[in-house]
C-alpha cells in the first residue's frame, strides 16, 4: 500500500537494513525522550536480531551503545513499539 511517499507493508525493516531512513547499525543511545525509534525486546519473532559489540558495528544488527555521537537513538517501550528486537550471540540482522 502507498500512503503519500512511503510505502507501507507488514515488514517494518527494509531489505536494506534501515527502518524510517535509520539504517540499523552502528552507534547507538538510549534516551527516555524524542528517540528515533521505540524498541521492544522480545524472545521470539522479532524483526532484527541484535548483537552488542565493542568495535566494527558496520553490519546489519551490529550495535555499539554509546553516551555521545550516536547514529540513532532508541527507547525501550513495552507499548506500541516501533520494531520488536531480540538479542543475540551469533547471526544479527534480519
Amino acid at each position: 500500500m502507498l500512503l503519500g511517499n512511503k510505502a507501507y507493508s507488514n515488514q517494518k525493516i527494509s531489505s536494506d537494513c534501515q527502518f524510517d531512513g535509520k539504517t540499523l547499525q552502528g552507534r547507538v543511545k538510549i534516551v527516555e525522550s524524542f528517540p528515533d525509534i521505540k524498541v521492544k525486546v522480545v524472545r521470539s519473532f522479532p524483526d532484527l536480531k541484535v548483537k552488542i559489540v565493542d568495535h566494527f558495528a558496520d553490519k546489519c544488527g551490529l550495535w555499539k551503545f554509546v553516551d555521545s555521537f550516536p547514529d540513532f537513538t532508541i527507547k525501550y517501550v513495552e507499548s506500541f513499539p516501533d520494531i520488536k528486537i531480540k538479542y543475540v550471540d551469533s547471526f544479527p540482522g534480519i
